[in-house]
């Protein structure tokens, strides 16, 4: 039978060491034999000293039997107590009691020291028979004798302390011949222990001596060749390591410096690349002002056309490109969903109009806490990705509870749906669905859904679609809800509001962009002065009888100058005639947000370029009527 692991022999047994198990072993069988031996010895010793008890009882009182015939025959009294004193001075003799027939007692004879207990005493009793030469018997009386056992069983109890003290001697001698045994036989063991944990940290060759031929010989010298297979595997794993740490430092220094080279052509994609898309915009809307020929008109929408395509495929690139380089950082706040939704539907109203579509967005009243500037990029994405895949009907635009913490944005479209083998595949990057009847003009790159994703993933959300084929889709996704607050209501900005006469100001580093910009605003009445850096700024508005109404500026300025110095420049001269502040916008092809923080934090409206014309003239009418209070 097993012992149980969880009883307490199995617990003490596993506490012990190698040695003391092995001593246990060794001194076992010999406690048992020791033990075994010693209680036989005894046993047989004490039954050797009763039977010789007995049998010198047995003689004594036969004796005494046979001498005391005469004396009951002839009933002499004196000669019986004599008989009786005699036989009780013998050794270990402790009574003699003399009888009649009729059982009188004739003589008793005690020892002095007759003060031993009852179980020590052996009696013996024998009848005195008169034989007659007939042949007849005569009973004459009975001689009882008394023995005593004391030294005999004094002889026992020192013999068996005697055993002991054998015994306990046997034990030490066998328990140091045990444990030197043991300690013979585990040392190696403990050695080859210890080499083990030498082995393990792997930071030496390890190698143990072999001790004797046995099997523990056998062990050890397995345990070198194995030590020296390992240490030679060890060395040429590390070599491996340095050489592949040698290979991923090259890669990694590789892989910084195409970082780096993506960083710059950034940099340069979101200024000088969004430079002239801008200023062609500029200059396209500005032919349409006051042109009347049809066919002109025709080539300038296609014009446009073209424009508004270039645009969505460099920003959806360029957009994915930040993503990935982890340029675009976070920031939270509580804001009311409507407000979002008008903001988002407002580039694409115009385009809705044109192909005959409905925009539609549903009221809510919900508020949530995101990234403003991220779930309006998201929704633009996914409005502009509708409308495109859209041709009768239109979408829809709503949001709804789910859940007590969380809201639920959903961008419904009437469109020609998804086909299920590609539902899974549409957040992919350049995954685009084959369609003959769309217009390539129209067709992106394939990455604004993926773009969609991953603004989701650094919300800590996921866009999930649903879609019947011919009866059109829906993208939904969550958002972390806030509790509603009143809003400050002003009254809706006049988005047709007159623009003629008003002093405008334009600062860029980029001759092709004031020239389109200041055509466009020469075209909506407004008065115009351009500027490429703070002292042609200063320049022009000294020039003018009264203060500029509004400056629009880039972010950056020739020499390295900033707009925000510009800006300051400017309020130091109105402050100093005592003249009211103006109105400013900053228009920039830089998106990342850490350049940008200082402009944010300043409260002044903000474009990215490429901007249309309508965002352009609704955003100077916002800022300037901000400006007048």
């Amino acid at each position: 039978m097993k012992m149980a692991t969880n009883s307490w022999p199995a617990r003490l047994w596993q506490r012990t060491s190698l040695m003391q198990r092995l001593a246990l072993v060794a001194m076992l069988p010999t406690l048992i034999t020791a033990a075994l031996l010693v209680t036989l010895l005894t046993r047989h010793q004490l039954v050797n000293l009763h039977r010789m008890a007995q049998s010198n009882a047995d003689s004594i009182a036969t004796q005494t039997a046979s001498i005391c015939v005469q004396p009951l025959r002839n009933q002499q009294l004196r000669e019986l107590l004599h008989i009786a004193d005699s036989v009780g001075e013998l050794p270990h003799v402790t009574r003699v009691q003399i009888r009649t027939a009729a059982g009188q007692i004739l003589a008793d004879h005690r020892a002095p020291e007759d003060s031993h207990h009852p179980q020590e005493i052996l009696t013996v009793m024998r009848d005195v028979i008169d034989r007659v030469p007939s042949g007849q018997q005569t009973l004459l009386g009975s001689v009882l004798v008394g023995v005593s056992l004391h030294e005999a069983i004094a002889a026992q109890h020192a013999s068996l302390r005697h055993a002991l003290l054998v015994l306990l001697l046997s034990l030490v001698v066998a328990g140091v011949i045990g444990w030197l045994a043991a300690r013979w036989i585990s040392a190696p063991l403990r050695h080859l222990a210890d080499a083990v944990q030498q082995l393990g940290a792997g930071n030496r060759k390890v190698v143990v001596a072999v001790t004797d031929r046995t099997e523990i010989g056998e062990l050890q010298q397995g345990f070198n060749h194995a030590s020296a297979a390992l240490f030679d595997i060890q060395r040429g794993m590390e070599q491996q390591i340095e050489q592949a740490t040698l290979e991923l430092a090259h890669k990694n220094a590789a892989l910084e410096a195409a970082s780096v080279a993506r960083a710059r052509f950034l940099a340069a994609a979101s200024h000088d690349l969004r430079q002239p898309l801008y200023a062609l915009t500029l200059f396209s809307a500005a032919l349409a002002v006051d042109e009347t020929d049809p066919r002109r008109l025709d080539r300038i929408a296609h014009i446009q056309e073209c424009v508004q395509s270039l645009d969505h495929l460099f920003s959806e690139l360029l957009d994915l490109s930040r993503l990935e380089s982890g340029a675009v950082q976070i920031e939270l706040s509580e804001f009311p969903l409507d407000q979002v939704f008008i903001e988002a539907c407002r580039n694409f109203d115009m385009v809705a109009e044109q192909r005959g579509l409905q925009l539609t967005t549903r009221h809510t009243g919900l508020w949530v806490r995101s990234d403003r500037t991220m779930l309006i990029r998201m929704l633009s994405n996914l409005i502009s990705n509708a409308l495109r895949y859209t041709h009768l009907g239109g979408v829809l635009l709503g949001a709804r509870r789910d859940g007590a913490d969380h809201v639920r944005v959903e961008v419904w479209d009437t469109g020609r749906g998804i086909a299920p083998e590609h539902l899974a595949s549409v957040f992919d990057e350049f995954y685009r669905i084959d369609d003959h009847h769309d217009d390539s003009s129209s067709r992106g790159l394939g990455l604004g859904l993926a773009t969609v994703q991953r603004l989701a993933e650094l919300l800590g959300s996921e866009v999930r679609a649903k879609s019947r084929l011919g009866r059109g889709s829906v993208f939904h996704f969550k958002l972390h809800s806030a509790p509603a607050r009143e809003e400050l209501t002003s009254p809706s900005d006049d988005i047709s509001a007159d623009l003629s006469g008003k002093r405008v100001l334009v600062l860029d580093d980029d001759p092709a962009t004031l020239s389109g910009i200041r055509f466009l605003l020469h075209s909506w009445g407004c008065e115009v002065a351009v500027a490429e850096d703070r002292l042609q700024a200063l320049e022009a508005i000294e020039n003018w009888p009264a203060p500029a109404d509004i400056v629009i500026s880039d972010l950056h300025l020739r020499h390295g100058e900033r707009a925000l110095d510009v800006f300051a420049a400017i309020d130091q001269h109105y402050l100093r005639d005592g003249e009211a502040p103006f109105a400013r916008l900053l228009i920039t092809g830089e998106t990342r947000n850490d350049r940008l923080r200082e402009i944010i934090a300043a409260g002044i409206p903000l474009l990215y370029k490429p901007a249309s014309p309508q965002q352009l003239r609704e955003t100077i009418v916002a800022a300037w009527k901000s400006a007048r209070g």
